[in-house]
């Protein structure tokens, strides 16, 4: 299974539901808080090109937010995409 990682705020709805369909596959993930962390934050939208929590990777790819995860499980790619070769 690829690495999951997600960038969260702690009481952003978003991620909690991110997080919860994630615990919910089984899925391990590394959480990266970017609470009162301007710098940390600043760095994850560098590379997501976002501002906005939660941010999701699977390996190299960048899922997105919520959204767009709960878009991927619909579809029934979500479990593709962790199980890919990395």
């Amino acid at each position: 299974m690829q690495e999951v990682v997600i960038y969260t705020t702690r009481f952003c709805p978003f991620c909690i539901r991110a997080k919860l369909l994630l615990d919910n596959k089984g899925v391990e993930y590394r959480e990266i808080a970017v609470d009162n962390d301007p710098e940390l934050r600043a760095q994850m939208a560098e590379k997501a090109g976002r501002r906005t929590v939660p941010q999701i990777w699977v390996g190299e790819y960048h899922v997105g937010g919520c959204d767009e995860l709960m878009a991927h499980e619909r579809a029934g790619k979500l479990d593709k995409l962790l199980k890919a070769a990395g």
